[in-house]
C-alpha cells in the first residue's frame, strides 16, 4: 500500500473511506445515528477502530478529531467533532461511554 501523508482531515477521511468506513455518523442524545441508514446505536454497540486528531493551523478553535467507528451490525463509518474548546459536549459524552477504543 502506498504511504500517505496523514496530516489533514480530508486526506485521512479519504484513506479510511477506502478501508470501508463509508457511513457518516452523528450523536443524537445517547445514540450514535448513521446518516446513511438512519440506524441508532448505543455506545455498547460500537467500537472505535481508530481516531485521528488535527490541530488548527491558525487557531486552537479549528482543532478536530475524527473517529473511525465499527458498529455491531457491520456498518463502518466516521464521526467528526471539534476538539478542545470547540468540542460538542453531547458527542464527547457519548465517546466517553464507548468501551472499545483502539489507536
Amino acid at each position: 500500500m502506498e504511504k500517505t501523508n496523514m496530516d489533514s482531515l480530508v486526506t485521512v477521511l479519504a484513506a479510511v473511506e477506502k478501508l470501508g468506513f463509508q457511513s457518516q455518523f452523528e450523536v443524537n442524545g445517547k445514540n450514535l445515528v448513521s446518516l446513511k441508514t438512519d440506524q441508532h446505536f448505543l455506545s455498547t454497540e460500537v467500537k472505535i477502530a481508530h481516531y485521528y486528531r488535527f490541530e488548527g493551523e491558525s487557531s486552537p478553535d479549528d482543532s478536530s478529531i475524527m473517529y473511525a467507528i465499527e458498529c455491531n451490525t457491520g456498518e463502518k463509518g466516521t464521526l467528526i467533532d471539534g476538539y478542545g474548546p470547540s468540542a460538542n459536549l453531547e458527542t464527547a459524552n457519548f465517546i466517553t461511554t464507548v468501551n472499545s477504543i483502539k489507536k
